[in-house]
């Protein structure tokens, strides 16, 4: 599967660790523009399809997308150079901690995403670059965490997608960060599955969290009214 074809867009994957999946189709689609935001950083952007659905869904001038894998760094400037939104969409190939010492006293970002490497260092897949675009070592929450609460704008967002077996401890950590949840939403394969993933979304402001539960399909390819809401503007088939 060497390209992923959406409706307004389309994926070349053949260089990159992590190809288009569930998780930051979910983000893209999830993340919040309520607040109009001028400009966006996706943390970790891959084939940058995160980037590229928030160009699809957004007027934001700025979209920025961080990459540290020199492969999927060419490979997302490729996929966002062969978009409609190439004018508003720029990959920066660079460590998080090293972009965050560059950009720290820069104008600070509207909306932040970033489907972050989540893996435990026991695991080993066999590919040690898809390893590397998976561990938690690459970029530990709490450096995500601190490198966020320094780049983001006062009113800013940020929307995350992470297991859900992590959500307790990531709320702890974003609160030293005075960081605290807007929006939780707990994904589910199944209506009988267990919980698997959490999308959140964090700000400067403390308040009581709007929480929901979105189950992706009932059977196989049988997806659900929320779920087909959600990216029916992105999948083909939808």
């Amino acid at each position: 599967m060497e390209s992923f074809r959406f409706k307004n867009f389309q994926i070349e994957q053949d260089r990159t660790a992590m190809k288009v999946g569930t998780d930051g189709v979910l983000l893209g689609a999830w993340a919040s523009l309520e607040h109009q935001p001028f400009s966006i950083l996706d943390i970790g952007t891959g084939t940058g399809v995160i980037a590229l659905m928030l160009a699809q869904r957004s007027d934001a001038e700025l979209i920025d997308a961080l990459e540290i894998d020199e492969d999927a760094y060419e490979q997302a400037v490729e996929n966002f150079e062969n978009s409609d939104w190439g004018d508003r969409l720029f990959c920066y190939h660079a460590a998080f901690d090293e972009f965050v010492e560059e950009m720290q006293d820069e104008e600070k970002y509207e909306l932040i995403v970033s489907n972050p490497p989540f893996y435990s260092a026991d695991y080993s897949s066999g590919d040690a670059k898809r390893d590397q675009a998976r561990f938690s070592e690459a970029l530990p929450f709490e450096e995500l965490l601190e490198g966020v609460s320094l780049l983001l704008s006062k009113r800013g967002k940020f929307s995350v997608i992470i297991p859900y077996a992590e959500e307790e401890k990531f709320v702890a950590l974003a609160s030293g960060f005075k960081l605290f949840p807007k929006r939780i939403t707990r994904v589910k394969g199944t209506p009988e599955s267990a919980v698997k993933r959490t999308l959140l979304e964090l700000s400067f402001l403390e308040g009581e969290p709007l929480e929901d539960e979105l189950i992706i399909e009932t059977a196989r390819h049988q997806y659900t009214p929320k779920y087909t809401e959600l990216v029916k503007d992105f999948y083909l088939k939808m």
